[in-house]
């Protein structure tokens, strides 16, 4: 709902009859409502043991053998991998796989992540080629990692830089006047650099200077790198940040915020830096993969090295400073978003994919 809507309704529109197999929470209804057929899939994004998983892989195969699709469009690590699998296993003949950043497997350096990385690489080597596939990837770093790593080859991957942000929704507003809150927006994970956000928090305080530091989003029990909720909310007592838990209103968001930061070690193309760049906020974020697609240090907001709260501390007191150059910054990140970020433009570049596989050409 957040990230492929407008994709399934531009598909629906252009004569596609589309089915949206996924875990129904809250917006089954407007799923259905939309036009989609729904199946509900339950599974675990971070389920290991054997017997269930393989459940889930039976699950899936019988799903796209019962259905028989012309095309499936598989989104994120784990349902690309079983997708992929179910899909050989029932001959449908035209793939694309999206992987929206490469995730804990490959920005973590825990011991869990570096045992199971060669074990993913491997599985993916055997299951994203192929004649009839195409792998969507939202930055180049990812590109030059997955072809280097010879798990696909060079002309099968089509380069869309994230899910797009719609210019009219998302607004430049005035910022609010008072003291300055700097939000960091995203799924409470460590590796988006909650830590590094909450010290650099710390330093500023300690140096006099005046703002409010927001933590945005839900804990996500599914993913190892989750921050416990009981670690939000001690920072929360504390008094060093403010946490609001999940948000659907980005927009409203947005408006009261004067500094935007993303701190994480590795990103495919952030959504929430496509809001602020929309919503004429300047950014601060680290320079890795994703984040540098969004911002140009200097430009419209600044880069830091991932894993240092001194240097994002510094970038933020600079920033918190200088109101002007703050909404200079601003200016520039809404002329990027026309330019080069506009949902209306990933829509018509994923259509055309779908478009080039049904073309057969790739058959």
């Amino acid at each position: 709902m957040s990230h492929r809507l407008p994709l399934a309704l531009a598909a629906r529109d252009a004569g596609f009859e589309v089915t949206v197999a996924t875990r129904v929470g809250e917006h089954g209804d407007a799923i259905r409502t939309a036009g989609f057929n729904l199946i509900p899939f339950e599974w675990s994004r971070r389920g290991m043991n054997p017997l269930r998983e393989l459940s889930v892989l039976i699950r899936l195969v019988m799903l796209y053998r019962r259905e028989k699709p012309d095309l499936v469009h598989q989104v994120a690590l784990k349902p690309v991998l079983y997708g992929s699998f179910a899909a050989r296993m029932t001959g449908s003949p035209r793939v694309v796989n999206a992987i929206a950043g490469m995730g804990f497997i490959f920005s973590s350096t825990a011991l869990l992540a570096r045992l199971l990385r060669p074990l993913i690489v491997s599985a993916y080597r055997l299951m994203l080629g192929g004649r009839g596939r195409l792998l969507i990837l939202q930055n180049p770093d990812d590109q030059k990692l997955l072809v280097g790593a010879g798990v696909i080859a060079a002309e099968q991957v089509r380069l869309i830089r994230g899910s797009g942000v719609d210019p009219q929704r998302f607004i430049v507003s005035a910022e609010p006047v008072g003291i300055p809150l700097v939000m960091l927006a995203s799924r409470m994970l460590w590796d988006k650099g909650i830590a590094e956000f909450v010290d650099a928090a710390r330093r500023l305080r300690a140096e006099g200077i005046a703002a409010r530091f927001i933590l945005v989003g839900d804990t996500d029990a599914d993913n190892p790198a989750a921050v416990p909720p009981a670690q939000l909310e001690a920072w929360r007592d504390e008094g060093v940040v403010e946490w609001w838990g999940r948000r659907d209103d980005m927009p409203v968001v947005l408006a009261a915020v004067n500094l935007v930061c993303l701190p994480s070690y590795r990103e495919g193309l952030p959504k929430v830096l496509l809001e602020a760049a929309a919503c004429g906020r300047a950014i601060v974020a680290t320079d890795v993969p994703g984040c540098r697609e969004i911002v140009a240090d200097g430009d419209n907001g600044l880069l830091v090295p991932a894993r240092d709260a001194v240097a994002l501390t510094a970038a933020l007191s600079a920033l918190l400073a200088d109101p002007a150059r703050r909404q200079r910054m601003g200016q520039r990140g809404r002329e990027r978003v026309l330019a080069e970020f506009s949902e209306a433009r990933v829509v018509t570049e994923t259509l055309a994919v779908y478009l080039e596989l049904l073309s057969d050409k790739l058959l």
